[in-house]
């Protein structure tokens, strides 16, 4: 038995400690905030979006960075894994549209009193308002924590499952970066990841709280396109958010840090040009002899129909019948190329996770084990790892957590 101590009491570290528990090792997990769990609690809206019930290959496909790493650990603890531990531990699950896996409560609340259950059953003592301050070590081997108040613990290993920078207010305030350094690890560059996009046209602003469902998002730069996507997104004030686009954002970064890139929406993806101007045709039938800004309530919501009369150049008092070919081919255009420009993202406050972390050649891929300091381990988002939205992340939690916590003699 070895004394296993956790900094972070997080999606992953509260796993790590079920796992290392489930061995028969002494865990203690070190929480600075009062509460366990307190990142865990907002995810997915507050309902806890558990995984993605895809297939593996899928699974690897919404990785980001450092897929090949996650080969071991994914195997290791499999999405299905995931579903089968909370349905054993009394929590039903549901799969929602894109293989989403939620509890069936629709309660986060509910997931981490699955966790903090088992952690009681398994013996793991918890740490609350207990800030680690450094990760001690010496010859090539972890040898406890200091506390903030200046307090020693002797351990066997650590695991560090701090998370990384976003939502600070739960307590991600990077701690897990600053002990990997100190250590001897590199960290890689960081940035807000799965985050809403900065919008230069005032346009945003006029539409905000408008949602769009089964749409189709390009990102270009200059004629070269850097993500597609269907999906559903929305406007805010500063821009726009949602789905399609905090997944476009994490696969963005590296060309919008070299200037503005265009955001393309269309808005009839399910018809094509021919058809969508059919459609077009046979509305304006309808409403002949109305204005044209009183014509498109088939085609648009509300809020929206005042952007598109101006987009399409069409004067709001000319009559639906006294409308040109031209001018209609220039409406359907408009339809199907919703143009915005990205000045950048918004930042820490609101990402879901943080793009970047503890250099991956610097850990044993099938361990989390450091390559540099003997009993030191790493898992979840303090790692250089991330996914698309859909569950992806926090399976990289459970599944690097459950490898850490395995591996420890």
């Amino acid at each position: 038995m070895s004394k296993v101590i956790i900094a972070g009491g997080g999606a992953a570290g509260m796993f790590a400690a079920v796992t290392a528990a489930a061995k028969g090792h002494k865990v203690h997990v070190y929480e600075k905030n009062e509460k366990l769990g307190k990142k865990l609690f907002i995810t997915g809206k507050g309902r806890c979006n558990l995984t993605n019930a895809c297939d593996m290959e899928e699974l690897f496909d919404a990785v980001c960075t450092n897929g090949k790493f996650l080969y071991s650990a994914f195997y290791g603890f499999t999405n299905q894994d995931t579903v089968d531990f909370f349905e054993e531990c009394g929590l039903r699950t549901k799969v929602e549209r894109g293989n989403r896996v939620f509890p069936q409560s629709d309660h986060s609340s509910d997931v981490i009193a699955a966790l903090t259950k088992k952690m009681k059953e398994l013996g793991v003592q918890v740490h609350l308002n207990t800030e680690i301050r450094e990760v001690l070590s010496a010859e090539g081997r972890v040898t406890g924590v200091c506390t903030r108040d200046g307090k020693r613990e002797s351990a066997d290993a650590v695991i560090i499952a701090t998370g990384g920078l976003s939502y600070q207010s739960t307590g991600s305030t990077g701690d897990g970066y600053r002990f990997a350094r100190a250590l001897g690890h590199r960290v890689t560059e960081l940035s807000p990841s799965l985050v809403p996009f900065n919008i230069k046209e005032e346009t945003a602003g006029r539409l905000q709280g408008l949602s769009l469902r089964n749409v189709r998002a390009f990102v270009y730069s200059g004629k070269k396109c850097l993500y597609e996507e269907f999906g559903e997104m929305m406007f805010t004030h500063f821009g726009v958010t949602g789905p399609l686009i905090l997944t476009a954002s994490s696969r963005i970064q590296k060309q919008l840090k070299k200037g503005e890139l265009r955001l393309v929406i269309d808005l009839k993806p399910a018809l094509s040009e021919e058809q969508l101007d059919k459609r077009v045709l046979r509305d304006f039938e309808e409403a002949k002899n109305k204005q044209f800004r009183n014509a498109l309530g088939g085609l648009f919501p509300a809020k929206l129909i005042p952007v598109m009369v101006e987009r399409s150049q069409i004067p709001p008092e000319k009559r639906v019948n006294e409308i040109s070919r031209e001018e209609r081919r220039k409406l359907i255009y408009e339809i199907k190329n919703f143009e915005l420009t990205i000045t950048g993202l918004r930042d820490y406050n609101e990402a879901i996770i943080t793009k970047g972390g503890v250099h991956v050649k610097e850990i044993h891929p099938s361990t989390m084990e450091s390559k540099l300091v003997s009993g030191l381990y790493f898992a979840g988002e303090v790692l250089d790892l991330d996914a698309v939205t859909g569950g992806f992340n926090l399976q990289i939690a459970w599944s690097t957590a459950y490898a850490a916590g395995s591996s420890i003699l």
